[in-house]
């Protein structure tokens, strides 16, 4: 065990590990407010304490999130940096409508939903977001998906936009570098290394946001239209799509004009009729009506990459999606999703959507309800045997 004196409290880093020299000092005009989850405040690689170290106009406030509550008190041009259905691109605000403080949420997303839905006075923030050019560069924890950023990115990113002559930036992203390479060259110590690697055998990668309660799980599916002859890469929207929420069983299901006419064979192979498409909706009517069911702290969850391609179309892709195909259990090798799950809270996949991809939801459905129950069971084995 480290000595407490060979510690940097900065960065929490070991003293020989510790990158606060590279960090600058930045008169940033745009006060940032990061609203840290209790769990992340100690966390080694938490990126935030770089943030508040480097902004000479930030705070980081961190409690329990009803005290957080009751103590919050923002600036009235204050604005929420997060993705969802009604976020703007920050990239898109006109200099009358950018932020004066800017609240940035420090957790996973898991913890920054949670501090969303039990801080009233954040849901009625102007919500904004980012679209990352390149993937993170936060190698060290794993992102829940590709337009993911840690907070010191999601910071800079905000900044560069907001006010692009503000000097130090750069700087600021080459120390977040530095303590990554640093991490990736030093992973720790023997022992550290034996508690991960039980740990992950533990629950193997099976997300955390399917651990414990899965109330604001939904999972979803979708179809698309057949490809043309000689232009099978090209995506295209969805022409029917089903999602239900595991918390209150709340479903959705529509059906969308198709770029060309379906097939009688095609509308076999989905097993639908025409009479399902004569209500079906224009991509934009879609878009509103998945955004009037879609809530702040709902985790979309699909098996498929391609259905999260075809999600990509509802959220103009301004929501993460959770793909589950590539869950390593040895249980699921080689085999297909439907029936390979039985489960005792769900033991049989019953649609109740029409279609093939009502069966397709089903199934997830289940498998996700089977995933919940693993890595329940097996965070208990880790526990009890500490």
């Amino acid at each position: 065990m480290n000595h407490p004196d060979s510690r940097c409290y900065d960065c929490f880093r070991p003293k020989e590990a510790c990158y606060c020299d590279a960090i600058p000092t930045i008169d940033n005009q745009t006060e940032v407010l990061i609203l840290q989850h209790r769990r992340e405040r100690f966390h080694p690689f938490n990126t935030a304490r770089i943030v508040q170290k480097a902004l000479r106009n930030s705070r980081i406030l961190v409690d329990h999130t009803k005290n957080l509550a009751r103590q919050l008190r923002l600036n009235p041009r204050a604005g929420l940096l997060f993705p969802g259905p009604t976020a703007l691109p920050i990239s898109d605000l006109t200099f009358e409508q950018r932020p004066e403080q800017l609240v940035v949420l420090d957790g996973t997303w898991h913890q920054a939903k949670t501090l969303i839905r039990e801080i009233p006075v954040l849901q009625s923030l102007p919500r904004y977001q980012l679209a990352p050019a390149v993937p993170s560069r936060y190698r060290i924890r794993r992102q829940p998906s590709t337009a993911s950023l840690s907070t010191v990115e999601a910071a800079v990113t905000a900044l560069r936009i907001l006010e692009p002559a503000t000097k130090g930036l750069d700087q600021l992203l080459r120390a977040f570098d530095t303590m990554v390479e640093h991490q990736l060259a030093h992973p720790g110590s023997p022992n550290g290394q034996r508690f991960r690697k039980r740990r992950n055998r533990t629950v193997k990668n099976i997300p955390l946001a399917l651990l414990r309660n899965l109330e604001n799980i939904v999972v979803a599916y979708g179809e698309s239209n057949v490809g043309e002859r000689g232009r099978k890469g090209i995506a295209m929207p969805p022409v029917y799509w089903v999602a239900q929420r595991l918390g209150s069983g709340e479903s959705f299901s529509c059906t969308l004009t198709p770029h060309r006419p379906l097939d009688d064979v095609f509308l076999g192979h989905l097993q639908l009729t025409r009479t399902h498409f004569e209500a079906a909706l224009s991509l934009d009517e879609a878009r509103l009506r998945w955004a009037e069911f879609q809530r702040p702290t709902d985790i979309v969850t699909v098996f498929y990459p391609g259905t999260a391609r075809l999600f990509s179309y509802l959220s103009r892709d301004r929501d993460p999606c959770l793909v589950l195909k590539s869950v390593d259990l040895e249980l699921n090798s080689g085999r297909p999703l439907r029936g390979a799950f039985p489960s005792r809270r769900a033991p049989v996949a019953t649609a109740h959507h029409p279609g093939r991809a009502g069966q397709r939801l089903a199934d997830a459905i289940a498998y996700v309800w089977r995933l919940n129950e693993l890595a329940n069971s097996r965070l208990g084995e880790h526990v009890a045997f500490g």
